[in-house]
């Protein structure tokens, strides 16, 4: 009995092995900066794969559309950068419903990827130790950063799902 467990635990540990054999993402257990040019790289690549008409899309009443989500992305991306002590643009927070054709939510969604990519290489050592109050709790800068990238992958595994109940692959997907 011994033998089988180890023999299935040795099966097992070369087919997943084996199954690693694919190519690893760039970025993938690099630090903050690959990390987050990886999900933004696929947020992007998702938007772009995602036809006009699917960005209304929503799976139920009363739960975002795709461009939502989107936009929602954005909103958060500008907002939290903004606490970071950088320079981002002003915006309504009606956005998330007003920007809704595809183009528009790129653009915002390239814009926002941009400004948090820029302001976290402008972030010094010291930076990230910064104090930072957010709602009735303090922080710092390095939180702010994790919560950004924590906040875009939360939303791009939803995208995924909204993605794949319309018929879509995620481009990543195919390689």
């Amino acid at each position: 009995m011994k033998k089988t467990i180890v023999l299935a635990g040795l099966l097992s540990s070369l087919l997943c092995a084996g199954a690693r054999a694919e190519k690893l993402p760039d970025g993938l257990w690099k630090g903050y900066d690959p990390e987050f040019s990886l999900i933004a790289e696929r947020l992007l690549a998702l938007a772009q794969a995602t036809p006009p008409e699917k960005f209304a899309w929503r799976p139920a009443t009363g739960v975002r559309s795709t461009g939502e989500v989107y936009m929602h992305i954005v909103m958060a991306n500008l907002w939290l950068t903004g606490l970071t002590g950088a320079k981002t643009p002003a915006f309504d927070e009606k956005l998330e419903k007003t920007v809704t054709q595809k183009a528009q939510v790129i653009d915002w969604l390239k814009r926002s990827l941009e400004i948090v990519k820029a302001a976290r290489a402008h972030t010094t050592p010291a930076d990230l130790h910064k104090k930072v109050r957010v709602y009735d709790r303090d922080s710092d800068v390095d939180a702010i950063f994790l919560r950004i990238i924590l906040h875009d992958s939360e939303h791009m595994g939803q995208l995924v799902a909204y993605a794949r109940s319309c018929g879509i692959t995620p481009p990543w997907s195919k390689e």
